[in-house]
């Protein structure tokens, strides 16, 4: 899988209060988080995670680029006391960027995956103008819009999705009240399946009861932990074919004939310092004179 060194925003303005998500939207974020840290995590032990929010009186990074999960629990846990405010996107997508762009790594691809559930107060000017820099500095940057939001913050935001979305990565998944968790919904979403899983894939799609229209045969809006479990399953089962037939040619091209030396070849020489023939070849002689 890619390596990542991604960075998670989470809005905690006064609208994360609300209680349309269970439990909370910040919750509900919070849950949201940790399902991202361990699927980024799992694909590949080497990229890093790091978090910071958005609200109250400005962004603050909460946790620097980390493989440690307890960091970004304790983080979220310490944001859920300062939710207040409106949100500051713009503000928080540039200070995220500058946190990838002294990332230890560099061979780590640079990622923001922000929250909003909240009014977008920026204009659509702003937003395309920074999300055409984001696009410039090689920062793919995925939006996980809930919430009841007016048509306003979602145009905002497809816009912004438009000008930044490169070759692959910068997704927009708008989730909508209802039910199920944030998180199980977000599984669905292309942000943790990539470009080959379609948006709407929440969805029903009833195939006669076969599975036939979901990987593995299982609908990850009914078991979005197995669906998860098992896709992390197949992807670690390739990597390690793949490393084990790559381990296998390397052997196969160093593999040489091996040298057959007769019975103290190397050890006695066919004629001693003084030109005279070696005991090992007197002894030879005598063998042959004895059966003769």
């Amino acid at each position: 899988m890619v390596l990542e060194a991604v960075m998670v925003v989470v809005d905690n303005s006064e609208s994360s209060r609300n209680g349309d998500y269970t439990p909370t939207r910040y919750e509900a974020q919070a849950d949201a988080v940790s399902l991202i840290f361990s699927a980024i995590t799992q694909a590949n032990p080497e990229s890093s995670v790091g978090l910071m929010s958005m609200g109250g009186k400005g962004p603050e990074v909460l946790v620097t680029l980390t493989t440690d999960h307890g960091k970004i629990l304790e983080g979220l846990h310490r944001t859920k006391s300062k939710i207040r405010g409106q949100s500051h996107l713009a503000t928080g997508i540039q200070i995220a960027g500058l946190a990838l762009k002294h990332r230890q790594n560099k061979s780590q691809r640079q990622r923001i995956v922000a929250f909003n559930c909240s009014p977008v107060p920026e204009d659509e000017k702003t937003l395309v103008k920074l999300a055409k820099k984001m696009k410039k500095n090689n920062v793919s940057i995925d939006f996980v819009v809930f919430g009841e939001l007016d048509s306003d913050v979602r145009n905002k935001l497809t816009v912004f999705n438009e000008n930044v979305k490169g070759g692959d990565g910068s997704h927009l998944a708008i989730i909508e009240p209802g039910p199920g968790l944030l998180s199980d919904q977000l599984v669905t979403s292309p942000i943790l399946n990539g470009d080959g899983v379609p948006a709407g894939g929440m969805g029903g799609g009833n195939e006669g009861g076969d599975g036939g229209s979901f990987e593995f045969g299982i609908d990850p809006s009914v078991d979005p932990e197995l669906a998860l479990a098992l896709r992390m399953s197949m992807e670690e089962e390739k990597a390690r074919v793949d490393k084990q037939n790559k381990e296998k040619e390397e052997a196969d091209a160093k593999t040489v004939l091996p040298e057959i030396k007769e019975e103290d070849e190397a050890a006695q020489p066919l004629l001693n310092k003084d030109g005279e023939a070696s005991e090992s070849v007197k002894k030879e002689d005598d063998d042959k004179m004895d059966t003769a």
